[in-house]
């Protein structure tokens, strides 16, 4: 294997003139536990002396710009270094002057990533924050416009970036990063963490599977394991599920209050407690045909049309026998939230999410270059077209329950999925984890299911989670965690409801006392019925397959 060498073009010292925003697929910014000042590392050389080159084992490092930004607002006064991994990983890594404790955070990515999103420093609590070094990359392609639109064209004939985005890219980041930040404080990381919501969960799942020394501790959010049967079969179905004959929308969303409110009114108080939210979904019988217009029709209810097509998003797709090619479909409550990824809306550029990534990643991404490809509107719900995506949906995926290697060096899982996520259903998030923990509580992995959460953020009651506090306790101090706090913002940022969300099967219940609003006002408690959350699918052969592993 030849030596990998890092390269620096240095600029000018700058100050910070703006503040950076997590990445979406992040969301929030972390809290860490306090690092105890004597726990402080100084570096060792200057920003621009990284310059001077590094050797890795794999593929060449090269860093572009290596400058000391100085402190503004929360963030702390770092050294901000931005490069690639060859041949096109970018990222970028920002590494404390005064504050750094030993940890490095790496973000995950969205979509079909194509962007490095600034990472956020981690509020640790200190004067200034940011006791971690942090670092995001683009997976290795650039895809994604300014709209926040996913293009996969730059897929059709390039296999190393297809490599990238499939397994290598944050595997490589995460190698390149530690040697920049042993170079610069003199040590590597005392601890590792990763954390990523969508593709970024994703890649978490990948990173304990294949590459289990990387990280001491994961976070993974709604994650997009099942990658082919997901983007190639479950954007599909949702794209066609409500698309008239002429190509129009059949569900509007101007429909979407009346049919949410339908769902409250006879779903919300199954979990003991009318407060807006369905604590388990699954429980909710609901029929979009009490919904019917009795003559003509009306932002008030469903035609005979919408009522068809919106059975058809609560279900999964299948195939002419019956056979699930995806272990789930929308569930109750989440109907607000289809505005925009179902239904296009002004507000989306008038496009709507699943269809532009299903057609995207038929188009480019889910054949092998230069084998026959689909479209949402030529694309087959057939076993055959299902397993034709295997090919290369297994260099994606992330489905191994083999997690056994990275528990034995002690690393912890913390995975979590909305309950009201229209982009992921939360049935496959379940289904995987029973596989990978045989439905017994482990010491090493939790999951969190989060009441009315849409797709990795935003809400109708509970808009944020945040669990990477837990996850640096759960490493560094071997507190399992048991319970993490959802918070609920209104419009203008203030906070409307926190709620306790316990480790799964356990649910939140009301103690009748004290405001609903409130996390205090609520307890543990066991499921309500016992727990079943495996699915028999035609993808349950590809919790079998491995992935590729990069070097």
């Amino acid at each position: 294997m030849r030596p990998l060498k890092i390269f620096t073009a240095i600029t000018a010292l700058t100050l910070a003139t703006a503040a950076f925003a997590p990445a979406p697929a992040a969301t929030f910014v972390p809290a860490i536990a306090v690092a105890a000042p004597e726990s402080i590392l100084r570096p060792v050389t200057a920003c621009t002396d990284l310059a001077r080159g590094f050797a890795l084992p794999g593929a060449a490092t090269h860093v572009t710009v290596a400058t000391v930004v100085a402190a503004t607002g929360t963030d702390p006064e770092y050294c901000g270094v931005q490069g690639y991994v060859e041949p096109a990983v970018r990222f970028e890594l920002r590494l404390p002057t005064k504050t750094y404790a030993g940890r490095y955070l790496q973000y995950g990515c969205g979509g079909f990533c194509g962007l490095v999103n600034p990472p956020a420093f981690a509020d640790c609590g200190l004067h200034h924050g940011g006791d971690v070094a942090v670092a995001a990359t683009d997976d290795g392609h650039i895809g994604k416009t300014p709209a926040v639109v996913d293009d996969g064209s730059w897929g059709a004939h390039d296999q190393a970036a297809r490599n990238d985005l499939e397994f290598r890219a944050p595997h490589v980041i995460s190698r390149a990063s530690k040697a920049i930040i042993q170079a610069f404080y003199g040590a590597p990381p005392r601890k590792s963490y990763f954390s990523g919501c969508s593709d970024g969960g994703r890649e978490g799942l990948q990173l304990a599977q294949r590459y289990p020394a990387d990280f001491d501790g994961i976070d993974a959010g709604a994650p997009a394991n099942s990658w082919s049967p997901l983007l190639g079969v479950y954007q599909t179905w949702l794209a066609r599920a409500n698309t008239a004959t002429d190509g129009s929308p059949i569900l509007t969303a101007g429909k979407l209050p009346a049919l949410h409110d339908a769902v409250l009114a006879a779903c919300d108080r199954l979990d003991g407690l009318a407060d807006g939210q369905l604590d388990d979904p699954r429980a909710c019988h609901f029929d979009p045909a009490t919904l019917t217009c009795p003559d003509g029709d009306s932002p008030a209810c469903l035609t005979p049309d919408q009522v068809a097509a919106t059975r058809r998003l609560y279900s999964p797709p299948t195939d002419a026998y019956g056979t699930l090619l995806y272990p789930g479909g929308q569930l109750p409550g989440s109907e607000l939230s289809w505005a925009g990824w179902i239904i296009a809306t002004p507000e989306t550029g008038g496009f709507a999410f699943a269809r532009n990534l299903a057609d995207n990643y038929l188009r480019y991404l889910g054949y092998p270059i230069g084998a026959p490809a689909a479209t949402v509107d030529t694309f087959a719900f057939t076993q055959a077209e299902f397993d034709r995506l295997t090919r290369v949906g297994v260099r994606y995926n992330a489905m191994s329950p083999d997690l056994s290697a990275f528990h034995r060096r002690g690393g912890k899982l913390l995975l979590w999925h909305g309950w009201a996520d229209e982009a992921i259903p939360p049935a496959g998030t379940l289904d995987y984890y029973q596989r990978l923990t045989h439905g017994r509580p482990q010491d090493w992995a939790r999951l969190f299911m989060v009441p009315s959460l849409y797709h990795c953020g935003g809400g109708t009651t509970l808009t944020e989670f945040d669990p990477l506090r837990e996850l640096v306790a759960w490493v560094e101090r071997g507190t399992t965690p048991t319970r993490v706090t959802a918070t609920g913002r209104d419009a203008a940022g203030a906070v409307t409801r926190t709620r306790p969300v316990f480790a799964y099967p356990q649910r939140a219940v009301y103690d009748g006392t004290g405001s609903i609003d409130d996390a205090a006002s609520f307890r543990p408690a066991p499921p309500s019925s016992p727990v079943r959350d495996i699915v028999h699918w035609a993808g349950e052969k590809l919790y079998d397959l491995p992935g590729p592993v990069a070097p």
